[in-house]
Parts: structure tokens; C-alpha cells; sequence
């Protein structure tokens, strides 16, 4: 059994449900736009996806911002600037949001200014008679046990208590620090931890699924894991060079799952 004495197997996590009204057609899903003031033609792409597609929900799946750090930053220029389009999004859609690893800090106050709906990670969903599970997908890199240790360091309740604590200004400085020192400890690699593949299927056969939507690689590919068994990969954004912009849509009918080219 997954977490039992002497098992390095990871204990699997609690899997929360959601299921969609029986009338929608269209579900999209993005990840890893890892919006910042310097990002502001993958801001654009964005609000022109938002504006454009015929989806009735949006489900926005990690890293939509290069960093968040705390709920009262969503007044500042360029966080205001997001809640606005977001807000006049949640209008037209129904927005979901999960966590990534530079926006867990994403809490009630800008849930409720941005007209989003939170989702916990994993969630199973039922959508057009079968069961999807979704992630960011950090918490499945299991090979890279630095990272593992800080997730489960600043996902404590006790450090980001902490952390909201501090002045909006020095929290700013603090994010800014750990993002120079995580590219620092990643310059020079010509690999990058991936999902564990046995992790993969433990959860999908945990939770009756049999396929995987997630972020956090931005290795956009489908993966057969085994037998009746997916991984579908979402891209990241990169619109800031107009001659090699990045960036797709994940789009779920019943049809099934359709991979949507932005760039």
C-alpha cells in the first residue's frame, strides 16, 4: 500500500471531484503563461484567447503567473491589470484555477476579484461521461528531491503564514531572490526532471481515470503510460518574439481531447 513502513511509494494524495453541467460542449485548458510587466504579448495572447474561444469554461491549470506573492499584490499595475481582464473573462466563461509552483500563493481575495473558481490539485473531472484528472504537475517530478523538499517547505501553512507577514516590498525582493537562485541551480542542465511514470498510473488508477491533463514541463506531447492509460502534456507561453511565439490550448469535446495551436 502506497506510504506503508519500509514503501518509498508516495502516499497518494486526496482527490477532489468536479463535475460540469450536462449542457456544455466545450472545456479549454492552459497552463504556464508565467505572466509578468515583461510578458506583455503573452498577456495579449491571452485576453485574445479569452475574448475569442467558444468554450463555456476556461480551466487555467498553474503557473499563469511567474510569481504571486500574496492576495493584497492583486492592487499593484500590473496585477490589477490581470484581475481586470480576468474578471471581464469570468463574465463571458466559467474560470478555474489551480495552483502551479510560482502561483500557489493565489488565495480567496483574488479568487473572488478575478470571478475564478479555485481547484485543488489533483482534480478528478467528470466531464462528457468520463473521468479526467487534472494536475499542474509538480508534485508528480518526484526524481527531483531539492524541489520536493521546498514544495513541501512553502506549501506549510506555517511558512506562508510567515511569508504574508512580511511587507508587500520585501516579499517582492524574496521571490525575486528564490527565482535567481532556481535559475541559478538550473543553468547548465541538459535535462530536466519529468513525471515519475509509475506515479502517473498510481494516480490515474487511484482515482478511476485514464487520463492525465497537466502543466509544469512545457514539454507539450501525449504520453501512453500503459495500456488505457494517458498523460496529455499543456504547452507553455512565449509571445515576446513576434518570429517564434509559443503557445497552445488543450480543448475537450466529446469527441475527446484536441490540441489548439495559438502561435
Amino acid at each position: 500500500m502506497a506510504g506503508a513502513a519500509g514503501d518509498t511509494t508516495p502516499a497518494l494524495p486526496e482527490f477532489a471531484e468536479l463535475s460540469v453541467p450536462a449542457e456544455w460542449r466545450r472545456l479549454d485548458f492552459l497552463s504556464d503563461l508565467h505572466l509578468s510587466p515583461d510578458t506583455p504579448a503573452t498577456l495579449a495572447a491571452l485576453a485574445a484567447h479569452l475574448q475569442e474561444t467558444s468554450a463555456e469554461a476556461v480551466f487555467l491549470l498553474g503557473d499563469i503567473f511567474e510569481v504571486w506573492i500574496g492576495d493584497d499584490a492583486r492592487h499593484q499595475d500590473f496585477e490589477a491589470s490581470c484581475v481586470e481582464l480576468l474578471h471581464a473573462a469570468s463574465q463571458r466563461h466559467t474560470l478555474y484555477f489551480m495552483a502551479g509552483n510560482r502561483d500557489f500563493l493565489v488565495g480567496p481575495d483574488m479568487l473572488a476579484a478575478c470571478g475564478m473558481q479555485g481547484l485543488a490539485d489533483p482534480t478528478v473531472l467528470n466531464a462528457f461521461g468520463q473521468r479526467w484528472l487534472l494536475s499542474h504537475g509538480d508534485a508528480l517530478c518526484l526524481d527531483d528531491k531539492p524541489y520536493q523538499a521546498f514544495r513541501a517547505q512553502v506549501r506549510s501553512s506555517a511558512w506562508q503564514a510567515a511569508f504574508l507577514a512580511r511587507p508587500l516590498e520585501q516579499r517582492r525582493a524574496l521571490a525575486r531572490q528564490m527565482r535567481d537562485a532556481s535559475k541559478a541551480g538550473q543553468a547548465g542542465q541538459t535535462e530536466y526532471v519529468d513525471l515519475d511514470p509509475a506515479a502517473c498510473q498510481n494516480w490515474l488508477k487511484a482515482s478511476g481515470c485514464s487520463d492525465l491533463i497537466h502543466g509544469h514541463t512545457h514539454r507539450p506531447a501525449r504520453h501512453e503510460l500503459a495500456p488505457g492509460l494517458r498523460r496529455h502534456v499543456l504547452s507553455d507561453w512565449d509571445f515576446e518574439d513576434a518570429q517564434q511565439p509559443r503557445g497552445d490550448v488543450l480543448r475537450l469535446r466529446h469527441a475527446g481531447l484536441r490540441r489548439i495551436e495559438l502561435a
